[in-house]
């Protein structure tokens, strides 16, 4: 992970924007669907949410009354959170290091940003430790991927860079986009995420696609009025654990147990 680029990127990044719009509330609708289901599982539930952004799920979540700590790396991230809630402890850090948490502090564990910028193999296997280490036993772990059918398609053939991207090693002959160490972004199929998850040792409850076919569609979901939107937002929760469409969407959330 290059920090120092990342750091300059989301210091120019409008991802409350990104939230707020269709494409955005519908990831959120759906990721804060499948927090509900399982934070029905604890009593008084502590929650970390690593690579926090401003704070959209951990003040929603601490607004709730639940008790939230928040880790960001970017310093205006973490005073947009502070500005915005006194419910929220808030620190700054990365998902590399959690030594400032004792083992199994927390019941549910969020790392919904790092893993999209995390690049090697070793990096994301130390982030998944870490958070492993923090949760309790029996918690629930949920971990957000950039998927990479998504960047082929959309940015490899609608944006019609695919043949200069593959000319470039940017996307192999296997059509895997192939990072390297300057990259901000890393794109995972699910077979990468399996191999994550059995070198960590972590159990799958559940994976879901968190914005389906939204990032396809954004200019026709935009169009629509509030009740048409409702009614996309009803068609995807009834479609988002298909294994038939999950990694072709642009996220992927995983639902892991740490047993």
């Amino acid at each position: 992970m290059n920090e120092e680029n990342l750091i300059n990127y989301y210091n120019k990044f409008n991802e409350d924007k990104r939230l707020n719009s269709r494409h955005g509330k519908l990831e959120f609708i759906t990721s804060m669907k499948y927090i509900h289901d399982y934070l029905k599982d604890f009593s008084n539930p502590k929650i970390l949410d690593i690579g926090a952004g401003t704070g959209r799920y951990s003040i929603s979540l601490a607004n709730e009354g639940y008790d939230v700590s928040a880790v960001e790396l970017v310093k205006h991230n973490l005073r947009v959170i502070e500005k915005n809630s006194s419910l929220v402890h808030a620190y700054l850090g990365n998902a590399l290091d959690l030594s400032k948490f004792s083992d199994e502090s927390f019941d549910i564990t969020l790392l919904f940003g790092p893993m999209y910028h995390l690049i090697s193999f070793d990096e994301k296997v130390k982030a998944l430790n870490e958070v492993k280490r923090v949760t309790r036993k029996n918690g629930i772990i949920m971990v957000a991927y950039c998927m990479n059918d998504y960047a082929v398609i959309r940015h490899g053939f609608m944006e019609k860079s695919i043949k200069e991207d593959l000319k470039n090693n940017l996307i192999n002959e296997d059509f895997h986009v192939t990072p390297d160490s300057t990259s901000l972004y890393s794109y995972l199929n699910l077979d990468d995420i399996n191999k994550l998850n059995e070198v960590v040792g972590l159990k799958r409850i559940k994976i879901i696609s968190p914005d389906g076919c939204a990032n396809y569609l954004r200019s026709y979901i935009n169009k629509l009025d509030d009740e048409e939107f409702d009614l996309f937002v009803q068609y995807h929760l009834k479609n988002c654990e298909r294994n038939d469409l999950i990694g072709a969407g642009a996220h992927t959330l995983d639902i892991l147990k740490k047993c």
